[in-house]
């Protein structure tokens, strides 16, 4: 039996649907912007730390890359408050995705670090700046300028990935699609709505950061 569609049922919960859009563009731009610090931190670290520092920075983007999303986010929630660590479901979300970006991040950034011509050190050298110098004020731009399109592919993956956060009860956009199904019982309506909200947030996540590409980048300030 082939049943009738009815998107009308919908129309009572626009509001919910707003804030699960407004919520999930808040996780992925304050993720991202830790996360990319994060990615900055830990290639600086790995450059100019001591050996232990190292090791630290690598164990962590390499469990991090090793493990599903949804386990480290269940870790932090569920499992740092034994620890004596507690934090509210949106803070837990947040950094679950800014530790998440921030190890893909690393190695993303690392490789555009590693891909900068020799001689920009030997002339930052040649200026008189240490290597510490060189890295934030000669060599780290272009390395970011080169890997911007893979990173902002990745940001994008975490801003999908970030529908699992609705488990722990933050009020995203998943989490408002199965609120509005569990009372309307409209799967099919409600779940085409918002796979099509997420197609049009990552096109839009996309353009804003080609844009950041574009305009900050170039001026040499990091985003």
């Amino acid at each position: 039996m082939i049943q009738s569609f009815d998107f009308s049922a919908l129309s009572d919960y626009s509001d919910v649907v707003r804030h699960g859009v407004y919520i999930t563009l808040l996780l992925i731009t304050v993720g991202a912007a830790l996360g990319l610090a994060v990615s900055i931190l830990c290639v600086w670290a790995r450059l100019f730390c001591p050996a232990w520092v190292r090791i630290a920075v690598t164990s962590y983007v390499e469990f991090v890359r090793n493990t599903p999303f949804l386990i480290q986010l269940f870790f932090i929630f569920f499992g740092l408050p034994q620890l004596g660590v507690s934090m509210s479901e949106m803070t837990a979300a947040i950094v679950a995705m800014a530790i998440n970006l921030g190890a893909y991040g690393t190695e993303i950034v690392r490789a555009g670090v590693q891909a900068t011509a020799k001689g920009q050190w030997e002339a930052a050298t040649s200026l008189g700046m240490t290597r510490n110098q060189a890295f934030w004020r000669v060599v780290l731009m272009p390395a970011l300028q080169k890997m911007w399109p893979t990173l902002s592919s990745q940001i994008v993956i975490v801003m999908m990935g970030s529908a699992v956060v609705s488990q722990i009860a933050v009020q995203d956009l998943t989490f408002a699609a199965n609120f509005i199904q569990s009372r309307t019982f409209r799967a099919f309506e409600i779940y085409f709505v918002v796979t099509a909200i997420y197609i049009v947030l990552a096109a839009l996540v996309r353009l804003a950061l080609r844009l950041i590409g574009r305009w900050v980048l170039a001026t040499g300030e990091v985003p």
